[in-house]
């Protein structure tokens, strides 16, 4: 299980430490792409098969179902963790999550997701606000 929040830096060469407890848990290893909300998603070989074989569960046929797939599977890219403790993050997925320096990691149960540290201060600012609605509306989930 993935849980916490980290802060980093990108270098210019797209190179980003990887916490160690998150290390831990992706593997030697692991799968990264595009995630929602214009962060990165990173899954450990286990997770991404799980995953691999639901999406492969969507009807081909319906047209929202294939250019969710083609746009997920298409930014993926397996990282392995260097001597230092980084990974190389592709030019192609830096661009789509605004990464040039600051960067948050944190843990999301099953995944580890990667964020402008920007782009992250304002989702967590209106996550907030919300916070309580938020759980409110989730009917029957207790916290």
């Amino acid at each position: 299980m993935f849980i916490g929040e980290y802060q980093h830096t990108i270098d210019e060469k797209g190179r980003l430490f990887m916490p160690v407890r998150f290390r831990e848990g992706l593997g030697e290893a692991f799968v990264l792409t595009k995630g929602l909300d214009n962060c990165l998603w990173a899954y450990p070989q286990a997770e991404w098969a799980s995953l691999e074989a639901r999406l492969k569960a969507l009807p081909f046929t319906q047209a929202n179902a294939r250019a969710f797939v083609r746009f997920f599977f298409s930014g993926a890219t397996v990282c392995t963790v260097d001597r230092q403790g980084r990974i190389l993050v592709p030019q192609h997925l830096r661009a789509y999550a605004g990464l040039v320096r600051d960067v948050v990691v944190i843990g999301v149960s099953t995944r580890v997701e990667i964020w402008a540290a920007e782009r992250w201060g304002e989702y967590a600012r209106k996550a907030e606000e919300s916070y309580a609605q938020l759980a409110e509306e989730l009917a029957g989930f207790n916290i």
